[in-house]
């Protein structure tokens, strides 16, 4: 008889374990679904307006004539056409046959200038950074309700990586059957429905801890107080240069990322020392500039934004993060100061961190902009993204208890030390993610404390 009870308990464990999988699995999914659909849809909006349309104008065509005016004549044109305007940026055109671009402000706004840089004309003005693209892009960081929506966001992609982890294990092969890699066809209703989304949720698995890290790594409290922190540029490199009181994040333009994730933290240099090495002749000007970018042989186009204020330096950038190349290789962000001409700082990929370099490639592959094979890959897994939450519903909604103000939440596990080695889970995984961690405690309390003296609220969350 022992034995026999011995055998028993031995079947059983591994059903409490799965049971107790699934249950966070059904309650971290509860969350995240709308999150996953939102951040699903606006991806695959941004994907491919990226693919198929401009940003900023930079990808018309002018038929060219002779050589190419200064850049400092293309400014002039620029700032006139904006009224009380004064350029900030400009974009080098993508090839002979392309238009350059000038971002000039005028007041609180910006606006984006269009210039055939062989006659000068201007071919379009339109708000800077203000289309379809950039409104997906508020959506999908913020939900355009700022630092709480960030948090709303983190806490979704936080619990994302415990979908994942556990999805994985649900859709285990047990027993030595079932292949994990194609769905049962055969199957019908819910069985159906379940291998299907395991299918998918497998597939997709790799993919999914790609965009959930590589997403967390902007947010406000995992991204911005823990590894970002960490694994920023440390300005202290650069010799004896003096440092401003902004960030490189300063360059960016509201919602949208310009700046390599390696450099947003780190200080700013300051123009007006005898600080760094010689690149252009004094006091340096914007065709000195452009034409000492020219000459370092960017694969792609680069970027120039202008000294700001009269410690402001002259900032020159080659990256994947900016879209002016697919390669993070390439990565180059170099200060020269508006005076002297020297150098005051030159970034390159190889001067980032560990973690920096996995973030340049991750971003770079997020976003799509690694070839065709990424656009089709991404395009996919957003699909699959949508899909899985839907599916998921479904599968919740053919179990659902029927005739009774229930959730139908999976059978809640009898054994409360296996509630004890989940908040162990609980405390590590806060650890690493901690808006993750603070919505596991609470789930916790409340199925292992307030049930208890809820008998009716036990019913309707089972």
């Amino acid at each position: 008889m022992d034995n026999v009870q011995s055998q028993a308990a031995n079947l059983a464990r591994p059903n409490r374990h799965y049971f107790t999988a699934w249950r966070w699995h059904f309650y971290a999914g509860l969350y995240v679904i709308p999150f996953l659909l939102v951040l699903a849809t606006t991806g695959l909006v941004m994907l491919w307006i990226s693919a198929t349309t401009e940003l900023n104008g930079e990808r018309g065509f002018v038929t060219p004539k002779g050589s190419p005016l200064a850049v400092s004549a293309q400014q002039a044109v620029a700032e006139a056409a904006i009224p009380g305007g004064a350029a900030s940026q400009y974009i080098e055109p993508l090839g002979p046959d392309r238009v350059a671009v000038f971002k000039v402000d005028a007041g609180e706004e910006s606006m984006t200038v269009v210039i055939d840089p062989y006659s000068g004309a201007v071919v379009e003005t339109f708000p800077w950074r203000a289309g379809w693209y950039d409104f997906a892009n508020d959506i999908h960081g913020s939900l355009l309700i700022g630092d709480f929506g960030d948090r709303l966001i983190e806490t979704a992609a936080s619990l994302g990586v415990l979908l994942v982890v556990t999805g994985i294990y649900l859709h285990w092969p047990r027993n030595g059957s079932g292949n994990p890699f194609a769905p049962r066809l055969a199957a019908r209703g819910r069985a159906w429905w379940k291998s299907l989304h395991g299918v998918v949720g497998w597939w997709m698995s790799l993919v999914m801890l790609v965009f959930f890290v590589s997403g967390l790594s902007w947010a406000g409290i995992w991204g911005d107080k823990f590894v970002q922190a960490w694994s920023t540029f440390p300005a202290e490199k650069w010799d004896a240069v003096p440092l401003s009181d902004k960030t490189h994040a300063d360059m960016n333009h509201g919602a949208s990322k310009e700046v390599p994730w390696a450099l947003e933290k780190t200080p700013m240099p300051e123009s007006g020392s005898l600080a760094g090495q010689p690149a252009v002749a004094a006091p340096a000007t914007f065709d000195d500039v452009v034409g000492f970018a020219r000459a370092l042989g960017f694969a792609g186009r680069f970027q120039v934004n202008m000294p700001a204020g009269e410690e402001g330096v002259w900032t020159i950038s080659h990256d994947s993060m900016s879209n002016d190349g697919h390669d993070p290789w390439g990565d180059r962000t170099i200060h020269i100061d508006q005076y002297t001409g020297n150098i005051l700082a030159d970034v390159r990929y190889a001067d980032y961190s560990t973690y920096a370099k996995m973030m340049a490639w991750g971003v770079a592959f997020h976003e799509g902009d690694m070839g065709i094979w990424n656009l089709a890959l991404n395009t996919l897994f957003c699909l699959s993204m949508i899909f899985l939450p839907i599916s998921g519903v479904v599968l919740w909604w053919k179990r659902r208890p029927e005739g009774a103000a229930r959730i139908g939440a999976p059978p809640r596990p009898q054994d409360m030390t296996l509630w004890k080695g989940a908040l162990v889970i609980v405390l590590a995984v806060g650890a690493m993610f901690p808006l993750a961690g603070i919505a596991m405690l609470a789930v916790v309390a409340i199925d292992a404390l307030m049930l208890r003296f809820a008998p009716g609220l036990r019913r309707a969350l089972n």
